[in-house]
């Protein structure tokens, strides 16, 4: 399923156990000025004796928060499979639907959350991938993981201590039992949060994946995870990354690689504004508040700023 992989730096990580992971530590945004290598490879450890079934592979970007024809268009001339489509401050259903209209025999679109939970000066981010129904943002931590317990997903640690924005390494040991992966690159990361993201794997002991995080369209294949599985279906990519199936991970590298990644961390200047936090949070407009349509009645009393 999946196509040739030139002119990518390849920074492979162990699907499992954090081995390796070391291997990596030259796998930073723009390890070599040109196209080709720049970041030591290390083979992939967890879940051997899968890797040794019939040799399918599937090419995903798990974690996307922009989907239209141009990003299509971009995820297959990237050779990409699977997208996970998780905007910000959208319902469920409206992403599920969108999901769906973007996905085709080429590529398949997955939908999923990135939940807002806690406090907005305090945030951390919880990704679900394919959640089986609406939560909202804005419960606590131990509100949204007892949810996502019940749940069918694939529950993913994305960006662990990026800024104001994650779970940190106790929060990933508390909850390790329900958290399927943890993310170790993604473009808006800099050395140091990549460096920083493969010790708390590390020490996790969890799966480990990596995404383009793309919040601008220009940023959709610039990395992706190789799964040893064939992916048809969100129910197929739950079950690979709750299995833990091994795995490869790719980014670009280079300058134009290193000026998206920066275009990316310049994005987040709109995203944390006083405008966006009084629109989300003060107000009961956004899709995603404990108190709009389309969530049982229980979730207002949830709300972490009640």
């Amino acid at each position: 399923m999946t196509g040739d992989a030139g002119g990518v730096g390849a920074g492979d990580v162990p699907a499992a156990g954090g081995e390796g992971a070391d291997s990596a530590d030259d796998a930073e945004n723009g390890d070599s000025a040109d196209g080709a290598g720049g970041a030591d490879a290390a083979d992939g450890a967890g879940g051997a004796d899968d890797a040794d079934e019939a040799g399918a592979v599937t090419r995903v970007d798990l974690h996307v928060k922009v989907v239209d024809e141009r990003v299509v268009e971009r995820a297959k001339a990237a050779g990409l499979d699977v997208l996970v489509y998780a905007p910000h401050f959208e319902h469920l259903s409206t992403i599920a639907e969108r999901a769906a209209r973007f996905s085709d025999e080429e590529l398949l679109v997955v939908p999923a959350r990135e939940y807002f939970t806690g406090k907005w000066s305090s945030r951390k981010h919880v990704l679900a991938v394919d959640p089986d129904y609406p939560v909202p943002d804005f419960l606590t931590l131990e509100d949204t993981m007892a949810e996502l317990a019940d749940q069918d997903a694939a529950v993913l640690a994305p960006h662990p201590e990026f800024l104001t924005l994650s779970l940190d390494r106790e929060d990933i040991a508390t909850y390790a039992e329900w958290i399927d992966a943890v993310e170790v690159y993604n473009p808006k990361h800099w050395s140091r949060d990549n460096r920083r993201a493969r010790e708390i794997a590390r020490e996790s002991g969890l799966p480990t994946y990596l995404s383009s995080y793309a919040h601008l369209c220009s940023t959709v294949g610039e990395a992706w995870v190789e799964l040893e599985a064939e992916v048809d279906s969100a129910a197929d990519l739950v079950t690979a990354l709750r299995e833990g199936v091994p795995r490869r991970m790719f980014h670009r590298n280079g300058l134009a690689h290193t000026l998206k990644c920066r275009a990316e961390f310049a994005h987040l200047g709109w995203e944390n504004s006083w405008d966006k936090f009084e629109r989300v949070v003060l107000t009961d407009e956004e899709a995603t508040h404990p108190a709009g349509e389309g969530y049982d009645d229980r979730f207002a009393e949830l709300n972490a700023y009640r």
